[in-house]
């Protein structure tokens, strides 16, 4: 007979570890097919995850989507309940927006308050999800050696020390996991663009915007209809801003543009000011 297992919350899927294993976890990241992947790898018994938005192509729910055909109970709490990247919101106060089949089977439905659903999938069924070999991108976007650097990369997760000064496009939600202003961004990029996970509650899907305003980093929120979460790819080829912090604005970066007019603006801007 199935034994019920505990249920943790964690901001964010990158931080889970062998710790983990076989609890129910409740995530503050988005439901895309590599964080619903970080979850199957971690042999988690369930995870509920954030919908943000859900999105282009509902890339916001892939992830949670795509569990089911390895046995797996996911669902995704809607991003209007929950602060996206705040595990204790979801938990506390999320709803379900979508829940795959297994989880279904259990009892979980959309509408239903996340505590409810974990407390179902405490006994959902083992599963063994295969290992996809899963990983994140990093891109270079721009090759003109007499610009700045552009990137693209998957998440934030990926930011390393030497894209100091560079402009960033990354997949990863505008919030901030568990609202520390040390996660806004790892180090002093030239600019970044984030996905807004539908904004939702508290506007969460921006936090990172005004952050980065404090330390002078432009910086703008991709809308999530026009670019798959997760993907930066994404973000570069369709994306279009939906809103940018003071200091991007300041830079001539505005709601409505695509995301590589944006970049062409703020590398136009930062050359007159280095000719200075």
């Amino acid at each position: 007979m199935l034994q019920p297992v505990s249920i943790i919350a964690v901001d964010s899927v990158t931080k889970l570890t062998h710790e983990h294993t076989g609890l129910v976890v409740v995530s503050g990241s988005h439901g895309g097919l590599y964080a619903a992947y970080l979850a199957a790898a971690a042999n988690v018994r369930a995870v509920i995850l954030n919908d943000a938005g859900i999105g282009l192509e509902d890339a916001g729910i892939a992830g949670v989507r795509a569990l089911e055909t390895h046995g797996m109970a996911a669902a995704a709490v809607s991003v209007t309940t929950a602060r996206i990247g705040d595990a204790r919101d979801s938990l506390e106060n999320g709803e379900l927006s979508y829940v795959n089949a297994v989880a279904a089977r259990l009892g979980c439905r959309i509408g239903q308050t996340c505590r409810t659903a974990a407390d179902r999938l405490r006994l959902a069924p083992e599963h063994r999800v295969p290992d996809a070999g899963m990983s994140e991108g990093r891109y270079r976007l721009r090759t003109d050696p007499s610009c700045a650097s552009v990137w693209g990369l998957d998440s934030a997760s990926l930011v390393a020390p030497e894209d100091r000064g560079a402009i960033l496009v990354i997949g990863s939600h505008g919030g901030v996991p568990g609202g520390d202003p040390a996660n806004a961004l790892r180090v002093d990029a030239g600019a970044a663009f984030f996905n807004d996970a539908g904004v939702g509650k508290d506007c969460a899907g921006l936090s990172r915007l005004p952050m980065l305003d404090h330390r002078r980093i432009p910086a703008a929120a991709v809308a999530a209809a026009s670019a798959r979460i997760g993907d930066a790819k994404s973000s570069w080829e369709t994306g279009i801003v939906s809103f940018v912090n003071h200091t991007a604005a300041a830079l001539g970066v505005e709601p409505g543009s695509p995301v590589q007019l944006c970049v062409a603006r703020l590398i136009g801007a930062i050359a007159q000011i280095d000719e200075r």
